[in-house]
């Protein structure tokens, strides 16, 4: 049965993803604003997340929303642990501001999503020059903050399993300094139910912890990032001990 539900669930993302990437590129060939643009993709996000609950039976649990600022002038940049696609899709939907990815460029190739993406005020950048990518990341992230954007960036850069820790990398952090806006840690569970790389998702329960923002003035990257990392992985072995427990 979640063999069945999961492959609903691509099916069902895959045909309704041309619909709403043809109406981005209409309404951008008419000039329609960026804000414009991020709701249609938001819609579509929200669709696929909602079109999980109903087909694969995945819910969300969210807490710590009132920590996020309310002013909309006032930019931050987001640390989200990552350990499936579901909360790539998932992060837009919830949040009360637009969201701009920082994301590999080959993503822009995959038909229709990479157009899609490629149609925002989204940061891509190129891997395998990662000096010229980190001047890219602060220089548009700078400008989409000022504007109100938050940015969200995964500290781990990749995809980790469950009950796992990856290498958490300064870039956020050094980002938020030099723009003069706190950080947010976030921790998600979402590998109980779409594990990584996995094709089957499993109905239950994602947890969604949102932390208080850290403020930056007066941090260093690499000093702040511990803190963020501290924070994130303490509260993901409080969200599933399961999933730390000893011996595992």
């Amino acid at each position: 049965m979640a063999l069945i539900r999961s492959i609903a669930h691509l099916l069902w993302m895959g045909i309704t993803v041309v619909p709403y990437t043809l109406l981005i590129l209409l309404v951008r060939l008419f000039g329609a604003s960026s804000r414009t643009r991020y709701r249609i993709a938001r819609a579509w996000l929200k669709l696929s997340t909602d079109a999980a609950r109903v087909i694969m039976g995945i819910r969300t649990r969210i807490t710590g929303m009132e920590h996020l600022p309310t002013d909309p002038a006032q930019g931050v940049v987001l640390l989200v642990k990552h350990q499936s696609t579901y909360e790539t899709f998932l992060m837009p939907a919830i949040m009360p501001r637009p969201l701009a990815y920082v994301f590999k460029k080959e993503l822009l190739y995959v038909p229709f999503f990479g157009w899609s993406i490629g149609s925002l005020d989204m940061i891509h950048i190129d891997r395998g020059q990662r000096a010229r990518a980190f001047v890219k990341v602060l220089q548009q992230g700078r400008a989409l903050l000022a504007k109100g954007t938050w940015v969200i960036m995964f500290p781990e850069g990749t995809r980790v399993e469950r009950g796992r820790k990856g290498q958490y990398k300064s870039g956020g952090t050094r980002l938020a300094i030099e723009a003069g806006v706190p950080v947010v840690p976030i921790a998600v569970t979402s590998a109980k139910v779409w594990p990584r790389k996995a094709f089957i998702k499993r109905p239950g329960t994602v947890d969604v912890s949102i932390g208080r923002p850290i403020p930056t003035e007066g941090r260093k990257p690499d000093e702040l990032m511990r803190e963020v990392e501290a924070w994130i992985e303490s509260e993901m072995q409080r969200l599933d001990p399961e999933a730390y427990a000893p011996g595992r």
